[in-house]
């Protein structure tokens, strides 16, 4: 395949160059369209919403009687709850460094990646991912001269989520070995009163970006960049988080849907004559007018109300084996209150309930330490440019791992007592640290040092 060098060389059309970065290598499902992967993360978008496959019902004077329309939304719970079992614990960086000096760079890229905030990005994009299975990270430096990582610093980091689901079509370029030459993003923008196309290009050592306001591409910006690397990471998945389940909720769906219009039709209670005689209605009067009515019926006659006697029973396992067929074959827990009240558990086996959701994270982690291990290496490489040649080698040997731990309840309780245990019964916790873990004190010092006179006193009183 063409090197990107040759792709992006000046004098070939703007039109040519994005029809070959638009050349996509990975396949992922498509987000928007009537088969998009929108159409069943999105409720509104399930087929009971749709009026020309379930229609209502309009009767011979014209009037509407709008049909149930009752819809789960269970694929969008299904990835929020695969990010919170990966993110719930934010994800760990663990710094080994061997120097001072690698010890300073650790504390800096770990002031980087908190100012941006680094926890809450983790769970907007593994949200995108989950959904619209596939997200960019662009990292990028505004001139700024700043002190806010610690050391005196001329540029300030940021970074920013690409997905499909934001309206973005992302394509990564890759080249015969795997590895990733460029990556392109083309967006949509409302300047003033028109839409204007963007099609922007990272690589290794330059950006390129193309603007198409309606009379075809134009070039607006070729620029070289330092940092020695594509300035972004990239993450895919084939399938959403909810994979092939759609169906069971949309089965759910239509059973609860039509059980729905059954029950307006035929839960109003009648009123009924049970006579040999004809009886004739309708003449007794508006309730809000008459004190008392009274009714007359021929000797021998029954009357009362008579309900309509549905079997729900059915319903009810029918949605509940659906409801639990979906959880199971997610390796998701159902973590919803009327699940945990339903079957009283003791703490130990409540969390047997996330074994089966570790290792669906388990599964699900080496992409993304892949990710975030290449997002290190992004970093690092904005870092060199910020901290400057001096620190090049310290920041290249500095080993960083990733670490990601899956959601669980946990006892701190327990907790506490295994690692008094391993540390041979010794305490893990100074007395002024436990002051200040419990937070009732506004001056941890003062405490402790009132704790320390009362505790002199009491040693003294038991000696007289």
């Amino acid at each position: 395949m063409p090197s990107i060098r040759e792709i992006i060389k000046k004098g070939r059309a703007a039109k040519e160059i994005i029809g070959e970065l638009r050349n996509k290598s990975v396949r992922v499902p498509s987000w928007s369209g009537p088969n998009g992967l929108e159409s069943e993360y999105d409720p509104r978008l399930h087929p009971v919403m749709n009026k020309s496959i379930y229609p209502d019902v309009v009767d011979d004077d014209g009037t509407i009687d709008h049909v149930t329309r009752i819809t789960y939304n269970l694929q969008q719970l299904a990835v929020r709850r695969m990010s919170e079992l990966c993110c719930g614990t934010p994800v760990k960086r663990v710094y080994t460094p061997d120097t001072e000096r690698q010890k300073e760079v650790g504390r800096y890229l770990e002031r980087i990646f908190m100012r941006n905030r680094i926890d809450s990005v983790n769970v907007e994009r593994l949200n995108m991912l989950f959904a619209g299975c596939e997200v960019l990270t662009l990292w990028y430096a505004v001139e700024q001269p700043n002190s806010l990582y610690g050391f005196r610093s001329p540029i300030k980091l940021r970074c920013r989520n690409y997905s499909p689901m934001l309206g973005d079509s992302l394509y990564p370029l890759f080249d015969e070995y795997g590895d990733m030459i460029a990556f392109s993003i083309e967006y949509r923008r409302m300047v003033g009163d028109k839409r204007v196309t963007y099609f922007d290009t990272y690589t290794a050592d330059g950006h390129y970006k193309w603007i198409d306001k309606g009379d075809g591409w134009q070039t607006a910006v070729e620029e070289q960049h330092t940092v020695g690397k594509i300035p972004g990471v990239y993450m895919c998945r084939s399938t959403p988080i909810w994979e092939d389940t759609s169906k069971i909720v949309f089965e759910m769906e239509w059973a609860v849907s039509r059980n729905g219009n059954y029950l307006r039709k035929n839960s109003k209670p009648l009123f009924c004559v049970f006579a040999d005689q004809e009886i004739d209605y309708g003449g007794e009067g508006d309730e809000k007018s008459e004190f008392r009515s009274v009714l007359q019926y021929p000797k021998g006659s029954t009357a009362g109300y008579v309900t309509w006697a549905q079997a729900i029973e059915n319903l009810k396992f029918h949605i509940t084996e659906l409801r639990q067929s979906f959880f199971t074959q997610l390796q998701l827990p159902d973590w919803s209150y009327e699940s945990m009240k339903a079957t009283p558990m003791s703490g130990e086996s409540r969390k047997q309930l996330f074994i089966d959701a570790q290792l669906k994270v388990k599964d699900e982690s080496g992409r993304l330490l892949e990710f975030f291990d290449r997002e290190v290496n992004v970093v690092k490489a904005f870092l060199k440019v910020a901290l400057g040649e001096s620190y090049h080698e310290a920041i290249d040997a500095l080993p960083v791992e990733n670490v990601i731990t899956p959601f669980t309840i946990t006892e701190e309780k327990d907790t506490i007592t295994n690692l008094m245990t391993a540390n041979g019964g010794k305490p893990i916790m100074s007395q002024r640290e436990s002051i200040e873990e419990f937070g009732r004190s506004d001056d941890v010092d003062k405490t402790l040092e009132e704790i320390t006179q009362e505790s002199t006193l009491d040693a003294f009183s038991l000696t007289e």
